[in-house]
């Protein structure tokens, strides 16, 4: 479809919407593989996703989905997670992925904010939406097989007007700090537009995905390589043992890898088969001392970035960046400023808030879906800002401080402190709580929960995890207790967390780990 409006900033929807970009890739390069899946090393072509996108849309439209409507999918990486995802978009619907791990409250806000009527799980998650209140949602759509929620050989009608960049493609999840998670508003328009900033891959590369399709890296991943024409090899998680097996067998070239991945991959010890692999560009988040350590011994070019759910790859650095630390530099049509508590901007080496825009309407989120006082509280002033604390050298380099709030970062995952405080305290015992992020050997953080009891109660450190491991994701179940008769406050009452994560791990601190006991993923049939 052509470009109706004069604006060149704005791209074509074939350029930009999943349907028409589809329909195109499919037409234009019909044999083309699109996608390996390393779990049964299958691959579908343009023509051959394009088909099961159809009839998995058909099969949506069957269930009563319309344009613009929220989707829920709650879905392990794979076949199914990816058909679901692009029906969706084929039908002009809101795609709503579910985090694997959502559980009780968390996961009763996230489908009750939704607004969605219909959700398509893994049989195995199901179960759960009975412990909580699911408000509005009225389908249950359990999906266990490639023959499930698709009509063969049907056609979805077309949507009642044409699928426009601006339209919101997508709700993502991001975890709260000082409040419920927010589901991120993004538009067609800003998942094209980090295929752009990413200038590192073309139409030849495979991009390793193994971050979940509810992550914004990984769906983000997915959609450069549509934009691109390129192709994908999807894996259900990261697993450092079988990585570079993987990566061989699927022939990928690019993949990103944030946080612990890099230390994990590079603790294993040296074989002569380090280069043996197609890998070429890796993008590493954040740039750390091991990352020149990474290039030389797995002999690959290195990048890094600042992003966000709600952005499009604001800062990006060159090919193998020599400044540690860097996150990078504004990309074109981005800017970006570091600023003080009144919007203003602070001189170089100053830390303050980074705060973005972009030239082209439409590139970044356009808010929090029914969430209009967040909405502005983060899109003051015209400038989104981050909650992210920055510094910036004369040279214009972004340097990445700390977390202006209370998030805590573990294996790759945002946790939010007043969510893990929020079921901690639901203990019968527990009379207060604070959630804080503490190093872990890995590079990001470990959860410490410091407690104080009821009067007159006890608090078993190993009994408040059993308490809490089926009420919350296993990445946010503490591997720290402490527990103290009082939690230290301001003269305002506020907890002073500041006090907590100086202390750290103290003597008296109870470590699971230590006492043997080990939190995993849950994996699915």
């Amino acid at each position: 479809m052509s470009r109706r409006w004069h604006d060149p900033r704005i791209p074509a929807p074939g350029e930009c919407v999943l349907r028409p970009l589809l329909e195109r890739r499919a037409r234009e390069t019909p044999d083309k593989i699109f996608a390996v899946f390393a779990a049964t090393g299958e691959s579908w072509t343009y023509a051959e996703l394009l088909r099961a996108t159809q009839e998995t849309a058909a099969a949506l439209a069957a269930h009563g989905v319309r344009q613009d409507d929220t989707v829920l999918t709650w879905l392990p990486n794979g076949p199914d997670a990816l058909r679901v995802w692009f029906a969706i978009n084929y039908l002009g619907a809101i795609y709503v992925p579910l985090n694997l791990a959502y559980r009780g409250k968390l996961l009763e806000h996230a489908v009750r904010s939704s607004g969605a009527r219909l959700i398509i799980a893994h049989p195995e998650l199901l179960p759960r939406l009975d412990a909580i209140d699911t408000a509005q949602l009225e389908q249950r759509v359990p999906l266990d097989g490639a023959d499930a929620l698709r009509i063969a050989g049907a056609r979805p009608p077309d949507p009642p007007r044409e699928i426009m960049p601006w339209d919101t493609q997508s709700v993502i999840y991001t975890s709260g700090t000082t409040g419920p998670s927010k589901g991120v508003l993004c538009s067609y328009l800003q998942a094209a537009s980090a295929a752009h900033a990413f200038y590192a891959a073309d139409s030849s590369d495979r991009n390793l995905v193994n971050l979940p399709l509810f992550h914004a890296g990984g769906t983000g991943a997915i959609y450069r390589m549509l934009v691109k024409g390129a192709s994908i090899a999807l894996v259900e998680a990261f697993d450092t043992n079988s990585f570079w097996d993987i990566t061989r067998r699927t022939q990928s070239t690019c993949l990103t890898l944030l946080g612990a991945m890099v230390p994990f991959l590079l603790k294993a010890p040296p074989t002569p088969r380090d280069r043996d692999h197609p890998l070429k560009k890796v993008v590493l988040v954040p740039l750390s001392d091991a990352s020149d350590v990474f290039a030389e011994r797995f002999g690959v070019d290195v990048y890094t970035t600042f992003n966000m759910t709600e952005t499009s790859w604001p800062l990006v650095s060159e090919r193998n960046p020599q400044v540690r630390g860097t996150c990078g530099r504004p990309r074109a049509g981005i800017d970006a400023r570091i600023v003080d508590d009144n919007d203003c901007e602070v001189a170089p080496g100053t830390v303050g808030e980074l705060i973005v825009r972009s030239d082209v309407p439409w590139s970044m989120n356009h808010g929090y879906h029914n969430n209009p006082e967040a909405t502005a509280r983060a899109w003051r002033n015209g400038w989104f800002h981050t909650g992210d604390a920055f510094r910036r050298d004369e040279a214009g380099n972004f340097f990445f401080v700390d977390r202006l709030k209370d998030a805590i970062r573990r294996r790759g995952e945002n946790i939010s402190s007043f969510e893990v405080e929020a079921e901690v305290n639901a203990h019968p015992a527990v009379r207060e709580a604070a959630a804080v992020g503490v190093p872990s050997e890995f590079g990001e953080d470990d959860v410490l929960a410091v407690v104080a009891p009821v009067a007159g109660k006890t608090i078993d450190p190993a009994e408040l995890l059993q308490f809490l491991l089926p009420r919350m994701a296993h990445f946010m179940v503490p591997r720290y207790v402490r527990i103290l008769p009082e939690l230290p406050k301001t003269p305002t009452q506020k907890v002073q967390k500041n006090l907590l994560r100086e202390a750290g791990v103290t003597a008296d601190t109870w470590d699971r780990e230590a006492a043997g006991i080990r939190v995993r993923r849950e994996r699915l049939a």
